[in-house]
């Protein structure tokens, strides 16, 4: 029978992170090893790349200039085999280009404010990632809003409100304090931190020991 005992999970992540994608479906295989149903999921921003230009700019291009194509190569080979493992897949030749992510977080908050944002967040990420969308331009960012309950107005609005932005840069400068210094970082009932990955095989063995302190604390 499912733990009935509310667990929490803040995530430190960016929509763009493929480690983020691997780590969200792998905490959701280790919820459901572990038997908690209830779990309240909030995803907090992480820009990796906080000055990229508005438009983005050409992928292959970017990451090459970065690490190196044949670091790139090996990157993407990688996380290929990583995906392969828990049932997802990456289109890297999808891919053209690297976007600024700041839209798609405010996105994810709105969507948040309405029990939304984790599906949100899944959907921009499989937009990204398999789908070889630009998750960085407006029409699609709205077509992926309005699939959660958001209006095209509310979001396009949403874009442009100064306090949601600020509110974005607070999020990550409290990442930095707190000591965040890679996504996807998790914090769970406010007190365990776990940076990266984790296989969900690890989760389902955590969970019910942070689900036991908590009771205990209570």
């Amino acid at each position: 029978m499912p733990n009935s005992t509310p667990i929490t999970v803040a995530i430190y992540s960016d929509v763009i992170c493929p480690w983020c994608y691997l780590g969200k479906k792998r905490l959701e295989e280790g919820l459901k090893l572990a038997g908690v149903g209830d779990a309240e999921i909030a995803w907090l921003p992480y820009e990796l790349n906080p000055d990229m230009p508005e438009d983005g700019v050409e992928r292959t291009a970017y990451l090459d200039g970065k690490f190196g194509p044949g670091k790139r190569a090996e990157i993407e080979a990688r996380l290929t085999d990583a995906a392969r493992q828990d049932n997802l897949a990456f289109n890297w030749p999808g891919i053209k280009r690297t976007p600024n992510t700041r839209k798609a977080h405010i996105l994810v908050a709105l969507a948040g404010g309405q029990g939304q944002g984790d599906a949100a967040k899944g959907a921009l990420m499989k937009a990204y990632f398999e789908q070889g969308r630009d998750i960085g331009q407006d029409e699609v960012l709205v077509d992926i809003a309005m699939a959660h309950g958001l209006s095209a107005a509310e979001l396009l609005a949403a874009f442009k409100d100064l306090a949601l932005n600020a509110e974005i840069v607070r999020l990550e400068a409290q990442a930095q304090e707190i000591g965040v210094q890679g996504v996807p970082f998790f914090i769970v009932n406010n007190r365990f931190g776990v940076s990266g990955a984790q296989p969900a095989a690890m989760w389902a063995e955590a969970l019910p020991k942070m689900l036991a302190e908590r009771a205990e604390a209570v």
